[in-house]
């Protein structure tokens, strides 16, 4: 196959976007950088503009850039519609840090998601003296993301900071039970 077949098999016709761009349902799949966090928030505003009828957005993600996740999750709070996430596959990282913008009552997952939380990373270089400003940061993203998290799950910071030491990985019962999930449905209509 060429890439142009796999160009034209990918392409999907301008009306079957439209309609889906309407369907007050948004995706948020992949890695979470600037593109995806304009494109979900473009469509999240949109959404909120046509009416205040709740919006479900289908995450699954191995997380990315920070700051781009941290543009979808206040957005989700910020407009005026109900934003309900739903889990598939994987939620990790910063895809975890969008699925907690919602309230805990909506956040929903398939039954077989896995969610990731885990310390933030970054790569640090240059004069000393910038590098301790970029380890700085990092130590103030980490306060801030167990904070975040705590408020998020019920757990105490402290509870957040000793799991995600290293990658804490979550299948959904265990989700449930750490407060990062609400519900677990299998159809479409468990969401009504």
């Amino acid at each position: 196959m060429t890439e142009e077949t796999n160009k034209k098999d990918e392409a999907v016709s301008p009306t079957a976007e439209k309609l889906f761009f309407k369907s007050r349902n948004v995706l948020v799949t992949g890695e979470v950088n600037d593109k995806l966090a304009k494109q979900t928030v473009t469509h999240l505003l949109a959404l909120a503009e046509e009416n205040d009828d709740p919006i479900n957005m289908f995450i699954s993600s191995p997380g990315g850039h920070v700051e781009s996740g941290d543009m979808v999750h206040d957005m989700i709070k910020f407009i005026t519609p109900k934003v309900r996430t739903i889990g598939s596959g994987w939620v990790a990282s910063a895809g975890a840090l969008i699925f907690v913008g919602a309230d805990k009552e909506d956040r929903y997952c398939l039954p077989n998601t896995r969610f990731l939380l885990h310390q933030p990373s970054g790569g640090i270089g240059g004069k000393v003296t910038d590098m301790q400003i970029q380890a700085e940061q990092i130590r103030i993203m980490r306060a801030r993301f167990d904070n975040l998290f705590a408020l998020a799950t019920g757990q105490t910071a402290e509870k957040i900071a000793q799991d995600t030491q290293h990658d804490f990985w979550l299948n959904t019962e265990e989700a449930l039970e750490y407060g990062l999930l609400g519900h677990v449905i299998s159809t479409m209509a468990e969401l009504k």
